[in-house]
């Protein structure tokens, strides 16, 4: 499907466009609604959805058998060094942060 495809179905239906994308996200609560707007000004996608970021862009990698692949490349021109962290390398060190935050009883909204 070409950039001008996807531009021309979003333009055409972007309700439709929006739950099609919805379908590519692990959801805690499936969202009913793709697209909302107020006054054509403020716009909000999946508003009454509730999904996990983390688990979208970690996790799900590491279930789905790809735990092995590279997540992250570091390449810094700076200090002429490379690294390549795999999905289970970044897990191992997003659990590691997320307990040290619990520890200190650091909650959502903080």
């Amino acid at each position: 499907m070409s950039y001008k495809d996807i531009y021309d179905s979003w333009k055409s239906d972007p309700e439709s466009f929006w739950m099609e994308a919805a379908q590519a996200v692990d959801w805690k609560i499936f969202p009913k609604t793709g697209l909302h707007y107020e006054n054509d000004v403020f716009y909000s996608w999946f508003k009454d959805g509730s999904a996990n970021t983390c688990f979208n862009a970690v996790d799900r990698h590491v279930n789905s058998g790809n735990g092995n692949k590279i997540a992250i490349i570091y390449d810094s021109p700076v200090t002429e060094s490379k690294e390549f962290i795999t999905y289970n390398e970044l897990l191992d060190k997003v659990s590691t942060f997320g307990a040290a935050l619990s520890k200190n009883d650091v909650q959502k909204g903080d």
